[in-house]
């Protein structure tokens, strides 16, 4: 098991990892060359040796989201992975006439239906420890089937949290 040690008003406290899968520097790096250079459209990350996750894909600024998803699951039907989408779309608040650009990044726990429990186990117990890497999330979702992980689900789950 690894320990996580946070000091909070000069107390420390330690946090156990789940599953004791650490987060790769490289993911942290891929992570803030999209939440503030706009340098790539998203990334797919994969726990590697059942010990660390790491980068898997990260795909070009000018990529769709039907190209994540193919990546996101390029990994077979038994396979879980996590993504992260800078998502844009546009939204319409109440009582104007003009739409205005929308811009979040989301973080995507992808567990299929045929993937073993193990598996599942694995990646359900380690998301915590990449949620917390990954400082500036707005939000996170958990799919198990293409329905959950589709465009339309996904931007009416970001849509949720505007403001009207």
């Amino acid at each position: 098991m690894m320990t996580i040690r946070l000091t909070i008003a000069r107390r420390n406290y330690s946090l156990w990892s789940a599953s004791g899968v650490t987060v790769s520097d490289a993911c942290k790096t891929t992570y803030e060359e999209i939440k503030k250079d706009k340098k790539h459209r998203y990334v797919v990350f994969y726990i590697r040796d059942e010990k660390q996750i790491d980068v898997e894909t990260v795909g070009e600024r000018n990529a769709e989201y039907d190209q994540f998803l193919e990546d996101l699951q390029k990994g077979g039907t038994g396979e879980c992975r996590y993504g992260l989408f800078d998502f844009e779309y546009t939204h319409q608040c109440q009582g104007t006439s003009e739409a205005s650009k929308k811009q979040k990044l989301f973080l995507m726990s992808w567990c299929p239906d045929t993937a073993k429990v193990k598996k599942k186990m694995l990646y359900s117990s380690s998301f915590d420890a990449l949620k917390k890497s990954l400082v500036g999330v707005q939000k996170y979702i958990q799919a198990t089937d293409l329905s959950e992980s589709s465009q339309e689900a996904v931007e009416e789950k970001l849509r949720a949290t505007d403001r009207q």
